[in-house]
């Protein structure tokens, strides 16, 4: 319980530079003229990825390492469903950029 209090409390600490960071990425983005979705999918991405690792962590903390395998398999099954239309993108993209024969 300790552990998921001080890793709750952390993770609370650092909302707002996260906060930050997201918005710097956004401008950045939007200066380049990337498309605001790839950026959104990218951090939605991020944030599956730490809160998948952080629940996985507490999981083998509190001896489930089962149940910890189990959070890391569907983290990694929602970035992969996440992450289809970027690779559908990308997959249009090359082939639209490959000379046609």
């Amino acid at each position: 319980m300790l552990v998921l209090f001080v890793g709750t409390g952390i993770f609370l600490f650092l909302v707002d530079q996260v906060q930050k960071i997201i918005l710097m990425i956004e401008n950045l983005a939007s200066s380049a003229n990337v498309n605001t979705l790839y950026v959104k999918t990218i951090l939605k991405i991020i944030g599956i990825a730490y809160i998948a690792e952080f629940t996985a962590q507490i999981s083998k903390d509190a001896g489930l390492g089962s149940m910890a395998a189990k959070v890391e398999l569907a983290g990694k099954i929602l970035i992969l469903a996440i992450a289809v239309p970027i690779m559908t993108a990308l997959i249009e993209t090359i082939i639209n950029i490959m000379p046609v024969h």
